[in-house]
């Protein structure tokens, strides 16, 4: 491939999200006119929108194949310049300020559900819609770069089980890419539509069912209740259930199962392991709060608020800050779980753990044997060294930014609980914690530099943590060869031509 064609598909990607973006507000625009609205917001970030992603998009090309670097700067820049555009309707149509404000649109594009809103009665109708809209567009961009890029760049530490899904090959990216997003989109919007009517049929009204269809799907947590999933009943809450326990499944297993190929469901080792720690956990949870309600209802808010916190998508169908010790620990530690590679679910996700796991077990049975050849395993299939060091830098990684990030707030004078917690849950992409950040309560009442600090922790979680930390390495820096200057060939000394010959062009 000509090496003047490199460095196009890094524009054409962010520039295709943000003209994306651009049209989006366009209809949000209308929505804000039928709702009798001020439609000013959404028009003005449209138009940035478009003047930042155009010339984007007319400089980048599609049909190229990305390096390495290519594909991981688009990721990241997208995921820098929209949120950040994104502030903009939080700002001109609820009043926030600057902080207040990126923390939220990252919270949205990141689908964390994190806010820093007190006031939800301030906030009006269209913007809550889009809101949640941000994060259904987050819950399906993280989708795509985790089941088609992802998996390329040896980060997901599950690439070793696409080998026969729709997605890259180490030739060519840009084709499969483009074939695994519509595959995959088509899964995310039936489940979405799935989700919506099945809001309605259990009694939600029709705009609360949409938004809350968007964040279920997303696994994101937004809800225009401040009370979340708590202003609801049973048949609610256990719609939400089915739908939070499915958007945490890789989506393109799913994907074939709705091709007819439901075994490949069964057969995926790490969706049985989540199915396990779902129903262990969630029947702890329910004997732990056999105390605080009766059997039915421990039932549901128990297995509700397991999948909720397990899954990152952080709705609460009861105020869980006043729960036993042992109930809210047990929340705690599903935050550091997550759902399946490959959905939106945030976290450390499964296959991480299990990968770990089996390592751990390997390494253990390897000092009574030494000098034994035992392959890493999970399923059928072997894990390659790259995998494994892929997983191990992840971890260590995630516990380093949680540590840093949470001793910060402690410095900044929060409690403990509300640092710890609250650290995890942005990284995590959980959203609630416990404290100050409780289920009921936001994040508003955290430091600036606190938010500050959270939001970076939100903007990092989502994309896999070690894909930012590359911008802290040398290498990152250093221009491509193709890119750099050509070398001037040296004069030969023994040149037999005349002096003022040798330096003539």
């Amino acid at each position: 491939m000509p090496t003047a064609r490199r460095g196009r598909f890094a524009p054409y990607v962010v520039g295709s999200g943000t003209v994306g973006l651009a049209v989006a507000l366009l209809v949000f625009a209308l929505y804000a006119v039928v709702l009798d609205e001020s439609p000013t917001p959404y028009l003005v970030t449209a138009l940035i929108a478009a003047v930042v992603g155009t010339p984007l998009r007319i400089i980048g090309r599609a049909g190229v194949d990305p390096t390495r670097r290519e594909a991981l700067l688009g990721v990241l820049v997208l995921w820098s310049l929209v949120p950040l555009i994104g502030v903009v309707p939080y700002v001109m149509g609820a009043g926030m300020g600057f902080v207040d404000a990126l923390f939220e649109s990252m919270s949205g594009f990141t689908a964390t559900g994190a806010t820093a809103i007190n006031d939800f009665d301030a906030v009006p109708a269209g913007l809550f819609m889009w809101r949640a809209f941000t994060q259904w567009v987050g819950g399906i961009g993280i989708v795509v770069v985790f089941v088609a890029v992802f998996p390329q760049l040896a980060i997901a530490g599950r690439q070793v089980f696409f080998a026969e899904l729709p997605g890259p090959t180490e030739e060519r990216l840009t084709p499969r890419l483009r074939t695994t997003a519509l595959s995959v989109l088509g899964a995310y919007l039936a489940l979405t539509a799935m989700c919506a009517v099945a809001y309605v049929m259990a009694g939600m009204p029709g705009y609360q069912a949409v938004a809350h269809a968007f964040t279920t799907v997303a696994a994101a947590g937004f809800s225009p209740e401040a009370r979340s999933f708590e202003a609801y009943g049973l048949a609610v809450d256990w719609v939400a259930i089915t739908f939070m326990t499915l958007a945490a499944v890789n989506f393109a297993l799913l994907f074939r199962a709705f091709l007819g190929q439901p075994r490949d469901l069964l057969r995926d080792p790490e969706l049985r392991a989540y199915l396990v720690i779902v129903l262990t956990a969630g029947s702890l949870l329910t004997w732990h709060l056999g105390d605080v309600y009766g059997g039915t209802e421990a039932l549901r808010h128990g297995f509700f608020q397991t999948i909720s916190i397990l899954t990152t998508t952080g709705y609460a169908s009861a105020d869980f800050e006043l729960w036993p010790d042992r109930a809210r620990v047990t929340l705690v530690v599903l935050m550091f779980i997550g759902g399946s590679a490959g959905s939106a679910a945030g976290g450390i996700k499964v296959m991480r753990w299990l990968i770990i796991a089996r390592h751990t077990a390997r390494e253990v049975r390897r000092t009574l044997h030494p000098r034994a050849v035992l392959p890493l395993r999970v399923g059928a299939r072997v894990i390659p060294d790259d995998v494994l060091r892929a997983v191990s830098a992840f971890i260590t990684l995630y516990v380093l930014l949680l540590a840093t990030s949470a001793t910060a707030l402690v410095w900044l004078g929060h409690d403990f609980v509300t640092a710890f917690t609250a650290a995890a849950a942005t990284v995590g992409n959980v959203g609630p914690g416990l404290g100050l950040v409780g289920p009921m309560s936001s994040y508003a009442e955290i430091h600036p530099l606190g938010r500050g600090i959270l939001t970076f922790n939100m903007f990092a979680g989502r994309l896999e943590i070690v894909t930012v930390f590359v911008l802290l390495t040398l290498d990152w820096w250093r221009l491509p060869r193709a890119l750099g200057r050509r070398p001037v060939p040296r004069r030969r000394f023994d040149d037999p031509r005349p002096l003022w010959r040798r330096f003539r062009p």
